[in-house]
């Protein structure tokens, strides 16, 4: 197996409006699902966290496995679609549809989910 994106390699690399905070933690997904083979549950659960938003490169592909897995395990997945990119935008455009007839995983947009986090934290668009 060749993988696609050496963790060296130019693509490997977050963008730097993107990097994480010291306090936040990273993890090698592998599979389709970002629970799958890592420890985002245990995480996710320590924290007493209970719902998560996911953005991401390929809706079809990692987005909606970590959607529909996220789900299974008791959260509430928040699939905020404006900023996830697709390899096929069909395929992209029926897993977000299909994530929406399941009805167990919210669909936002970005305006949208800033806004609700902005109130939630009390801080005001400057």
């Amino acid at each position: 197996m060749n993988p696609w994106f050496l963790r060296d390699a130019p693509g490997f690399q977050i963008t730097p409006e993107l990097l994480p905070r010291p306090t936040e933690g990273i993890f090698d997904n592998l599979t389709m699902s970002a629970f799958e083979g890592t420890w985002l549950d245990f995480a996710l659960r320590d924290c007493g966290i209970n719902a998560f938003v996911v953005v991401g490169v390929a809706t079809e592909v990692g987005i909606e496995p970590t959607a529909r897995h996220g789900s299974d395990l008791g959260y509430i997945p928040v699939l905020v679609t404006d900023p996830c990119g697709a390899g096929n935008e069909e395929a992209a455009k029926r897993s977000i549809e299909s994530l929406k007839f399941a009805g167990d995983t919210l669909v936002s947009d970005t305006e949208t989910i800033c806004t609700v986090l902005r109130q939630r934290s009390g801080l005001s668009r400057s």
